[in-house]
């Protein structure tokens, strides 16, 4: 510091030696003036930096997109059967993907509002209850895999055996079809057995009239004719109790129905009881949802899918609940 006063004491004007005023004084012995601050640079400082960094990201992704559209195009021409699989399986993870997604938030839907399955609206019903199903085929699957090795071999057998192995997603147009068409007709299989034995229990019956409209009833089942809801409702006290209420019926009655609604029939008695109500009372749920939002909101797909389910299930599933699916007689 004594050296800098010494220095400026000595230097003089240009103008006739005078002496350094006193402001030159100052602005030697004050101290230096901060850096400006970061916030105050100019933003392109700021932002350069990250600007430069995305676009090797941009071009990565575009690289990887041409390479993906030209490898697909090689197996589309080399390996035309190869490529479905391919496409349909990638499509099938999407869609599953983007399922997932919606199913959680319809259960976040349904936990902050506090409603049940039975509350939701139609779509949102149907889209859990397939999801659900969807989910008990798929776990096995990925518990087989689990094992080192073992995906090869499950990827074989989803090859060999796409019908019980894979869900719906990965199902081609062909595939889904033929699949359909084969359930239909695995169930057609069980519906004269059911009959038999509607009839051989309505001999039984003490009222000549109800035995009478019971017997009736069937025959224009066999006949290929539908049941009108009246003569439905005419008989529905018999499944509340005996001898068609599901308490009441036998070991073998409870497998050939499981068998029509396509579940598992090997299994003990009270188990299979219990599916079968929670089954048919998911379809009334499901069908009273579908009224409420009306016919005539429906798509063209959803009315498709509806009448596959009515049509496999509703006319038997009266056989099982009458209370639950029919209409009050008032």
């Amino acid at each position: 510091m004594a050296l800098v006063l010494r220095l400026v004491l000595r230097g003089r004007c240009r103008a006739g030696g005078v002496p350094a005023p006193a402001a030159s004084l100052y602005l030697a012995l004050r101290p230096a003036e901060p850096p400006p601050w970061p916030g105050l640079r100019p933003p392109v400082c700021q932002f350069s930096a990250n600007a430069n960094s995305k676009k090797p990201l941009s071009a990565l992704v575009s690289k990887v997109k041409y390479l993906n559209e030209k490898y697909e195009r090689f197996l589309e021409r080399t390996f035309p059967r190869f490529y479905q699989l391919y496409s349909t399986f990638l499509k099938g993870f999407w869609i599953f993907f983007t399922e997932m997604k919606e199913i959680r938030r319809i259960k976040a839907n349904m936990a902050y509002r506090k409603i049940q399955f039975h509350q939701l609206p139609y779509r949102e019903m149907e889209r859990l209850r397939q999801f659900r199903r969807d989910l008990i085929k798929a776990i096995p699957v990925g518990i087989l895999s689990l094992p080192p090795f073992a995906n090869y071999l499950v990827l074989l057998l989803m090859y060999l055996f796409p019908r019980q192995l894979l869900i719906r997603h990965f199902w081609t147009s062909k595939q889904e079809a033929e699949f359909l068409d084969t359930y239909h007709n695995m169930r057609k299989e069980a519906y004269p057995e059911v009959i038999d034995g509607l009839m051989n229990l309505s001999r039984s019956l003490v009222d000549s009239q109800l035995q009478k409209q019971m017997l009736d009833l069937c025959k224009k089942v066999q006949e290929g004719c539908h049941p009108d809801v009246r003569e439905l409702t005419a008989v529905r006290t018999l499944f509340v109790g005996h001898p068609f209420g599901i308490q009441q019926l036998r070991v073998q009655q409870l497998k050939v129905l499981s068998r029509v609604l396509f579940l598992t029939p090997r299994l003990p008695s009270l188990f299979l009881r219990y599916r079968l109500q929670s089954h048919i009372a998911e379809l009334h749920h499901l069908d009273q949802a579908m009224l409420k939002l009306g016919v005539g909101q429906l798509t063209d797909e959803e009315v498709q899918a509806m009448l596959r389910l009515l049509s496999w299930h509703m006319a038997w599933s009266c056989f099982l609940s009458t209370s639950l699916l029919l209409p009050r007689a008032d």
